[in-house]
């Protein structure tokens, strides 16, 4: 156990705060709740270490209150090695004040903040603020750092695009260089961030110079590369990392993707809230060529997947071949977005051994969302979703082999020169064809709940690509009508009801072995 030395810092609220942040990660990892007196703030901290050994006691000997979360029988031993395996080491309290950064929202603080963060890096030790709200750039945490971004602490991401160095890195499934991420953990291990604060991207100039971009690129049939020229700043990266800890902040308006964890290992996100997100491509959760990952307890509103496994794109993907596994998915609400939990379309290096548990969905797009493409090759295999709830989710459960062609075929118009080297790379083809098709299969769907949906099942196979061995078990749907699946093999429906508004039957099309569900009219 590591407990913070007193003796570094005279703060004694900040050593509070610390102290009872190291009490509740304990609670996490052992699984229980910790009820701590209203009056811990007067807590002598000479005897911190007796009350962490008495708390490691009562857990061994089962009385404590156990904590609100989900577990559930029959599940791979895998999963309960997921998430950050420790915390950064003990350390100081590094104010980020005291390096001068300004909490008035005008002032940037980036370099004040960075020299906070690159001292705390020295020895570990926790990055604070005194509540306001500050403007900064590109932030870079480095190994054994904690940022704490505590209750009235807001960092609010500057538009100025030199404050954001391009750097190396992997964007929608094509490895290029890219503006910087507002929060960024590049070759890290046990780094935290924490706190009931909030992180904002400012993401509107990000989104108005995409629509531009867009606006002009489509009628030259440049839809696909609408995306990645706007380079717009994603809100936090944990890229090459390790033991990375996420929790409980606030995190609003991304310019891009919110969070992405990019080859990287044990990371956990847990408890946080994303809102505001309003622009295109303001995914929640990307988790993108990484394994044992845990994301738990998080509400996330925004305006496109909200937690999503990617595993790279065509044949830039199939060359990096890094597979997304051991993902753990439980307790999360999702509200607005393009699915709750969506596999790809970032298919290439393959996506296996995914549990998600005890997930609610409420309005959004789509539910259980499988999406690739012809030429992204890879698979998704080994998933497991058990006990989702939906409330007016349209499309529960999607499946497609040739997802959104104007954006995933790259063609680059005749004539045209002096276009970026990424463009090449995307339309590099995939030979031979069929490595190109992704394989959908062995995936399990049970104990679903979903209510007020349009079209319950919407899935689509290619006829030299079935989706294969998908098991439905303990479903019930109740919608406007039952759907179509095709170029479907080896489904089984064990007790699945739906319920819809024309009573008409699950059509199938060029399917074999796919077993009928129960339907009937509302």
């Amino acid at each position: 156990m590591r407990l913070r030395n007193n003796k570094l810092s005279t703060d004694k609220h900040r050593c509070t705060q610390i102290f009872l942040d190291e009490i509740r990660f304990l609670s996490r990892v052992l699984d229980i709740r910790v009820y701590l007196c209203a009056t811990v703030d007067k807590f002598n901290f000479r005897y911190s270490h007796l009350l962490i050994f008495i708390i490691l006691i009562v857990a061994i000997n089962g009385f404590a209150q156990p904590k609100k979360q989900s577990f559930d029988r029959d599940l791979p031993d895998w999963v309960y090695k997921t998430g950050a395996r420790k915390l950064p080491k003990s350390g100081g309290i590094y104010s980020a004040n005291a390096f001068g950064a300004k909490g008035d929202g005008v002032t940037d603080s980036t370099k004040a903040i960075q020299n906070a963060i690159d001292e705390a890096s020295k020895k570990g030790g926790t990055v604070h603020f005194d509540q306001g709200t500050y403007l900064t750039g590109a932030l870079f945490l480095k190994s054994n750092v904690h940022l704490q971004v505590s209750e009235g602490v807001t960092l609010l991401a500057s538009n100025d695009e030199k404050l954001y160095p391009r750097k190396p890195t992997r964007v929608a499934g094509i490895e290029m260089e890219w503006l910087s991420a507002l929060i960024n953990v590049e070759n890290a291990q046990n780094v935290r961030i924490s706190g009931k604060g909030t992180i904002d991207g400012n993401g509107q100039k990000w989104w108005d110079k995409y629509w531009a971009l867009r606006k002009e690129y489509e009628p030259k049939g440049l839809r696909w590369a609408s995306d990645y020229d706007a380079e717009r700043v994603r809100l936090m990266l944990i890229s090459n990392s390790k033991d990375v800890t996420v929790e409980n902040v606030s995190l609003k308006r991304s310019g891009f993707w919110t969070v992405q964890v990019l080859y990287s290992e044990y990371i956990t996100v847990d408890g946080i809230k994303i809102s505001d997100n309003g622009g295109p491509s303001t995914d929640g959760v990307d988790v993108d060529s990484s394994r044992y990952v845990l994301i738990q307890n998080c509400d996330i509103d925004n305006n496109d997947d909200d937690i999503c496994l990617k595993a790279g794109r065509d044949f830039d993907g199939l060359r990096v071949n890094r597979p997304t596994e051991y993902v753990f998915i439980r307790d999360n609400i999702i509200r607005r977005g393009g699915g709750v939990v969506s596999f790809g379309s970032e298919t290439s290096g393959g996506i296996r051994y995914v549990v998600a548990l005890n997930n609610q969905g409420i309005g959004t797009k789509e539910g259980v969302r499988f999406k690739s493409a012809k030429t992204r090759g890879g698979y998704v295999k080994d998933v497991l979703v058990r006990g989702l709830k939906m409330d007016g989710v349209i499309l529960p459960f999607t499946f497609t082999l040739n997802w959104n062609p104007s954006y995933s075929y790259a063609t680059i118009p005749e004539g045209m020169t002096n276009y970026p080297a990424f463009w090449k790379v995307m339309n590099t083809p995939v030979t031979p064809v069929e490595k190109g098709y992704c394989e959908f299969s062995n995936i399990r769907i049970e104990n679903v709940e979903a209510i007020n949906a349009n079209r319950i099942f919407t899935a689509e196979g290619l006829p030299a690509k079935m989706i294969l061995n998908v098991t439905f078990s303990n479903i019930k749907a109740q919608g406007k009508e039952a759907g179509t699946i095709q170029f479907a093999k080896n489904w089984i429906m064990k007790d699945v009801k739906l319920q819809t508004d024309n009573g008409e039957p699950l059509k199938l099309v060029n399917s074999e072995n796919v077993n009928l569900p129960e339907v009937k009219k509302k």
